[in-house]
């Protein structure tokens, strides 16, 4: 579930910060920009682990900064395809089961990857598995707060980085007033998952 990554990086370290230890003033710099970001095909980066090697620093003219080349590791959250992760259920909608470890959010199973047949409560906005046994059909809900197992299947990685003037001049310009957190934003790191397999789903379904 959690990888450590070779990354190399220019660090800049401004004068106030000379007199801290060199590698904390660089360990602080790294967390600043990396801590709970999620790097393009590579995962969400949780915290440093260790830098391995510091490279000649420069100051260049106009800037008292200093500048480093560092080389270094880091701890991400990149799961393997195929692995079984444990989270709560977030919440449901038509689109399937969303899920949360608690620092991460972005896990969906879609409808055709839940235990068959299923069906979407509008009213209670759940899904539900029609469980059938030799006295009928049982209906188990997915509520909102509960443990769940799931495998992972798939991830996505979307590019968020800043578009250009022109792609901002093709979309529509926005009413006066409006915002723009009425467009749904894209999260840039994506895992999808099933419980349509034995031993999979709610933990309650299991130990009850």
């Amino acid at each position: 579930m959690f990888v450590a990554v070779e990354m190399v990086d220019t660090v800049r370290i401004p004068p106030w910060n000379f007199q801290r230890q060199f590698n904390e003033a660089i360990a602080e710099e790294l967390n600043k920009k990396l801590a709970n970001k999620v790097v393009y095909q590579v995962g969400l980066c949780i915290c440093l682990y260790d830098i391995t090697k510091l490279e000649d620093s420069y100051i260049f003219p106009g800037d008292g900064a200093s500048h480093t080349k560092v080389h270094f590791r880091y701890v991400v959250f990149h799961p393997f395809l195929d692995e079984i992760l444990v989270g709560k259920i977030k919440y449901c909608s038509q689109e399937g089961v969303h899920v949360s470890l608690g620092f991460f959010d972005d896990i969906v199973i879609p409808p055709e990857s839940l235990q068959q047949p299923a069906k979407f409560d509008e009213a209670e906005q759940v899904w539900v598995w029609e469980y059938e046994t030799d006295e009928g059909a049982h209906d188990l809900y997915m509520d909102q707060g509960e443990e769940i197992r799931f495998r992972v299947t798939d991830e996505v990685f979307l590019d968020t980085s800043p578009t250009g003037p022109s792609a901002a001049a093709t979309d529509t310009p926005a009413a006066p007033g409006a915002e723009d957190g009425g467009q749904k934003k894209e999260a840039p790191y994506t895992l999808l998952g099933t419980i349509s397999e034995p031993g999979l789903g709610l933990l309650s379904w299991w130990n009850s």
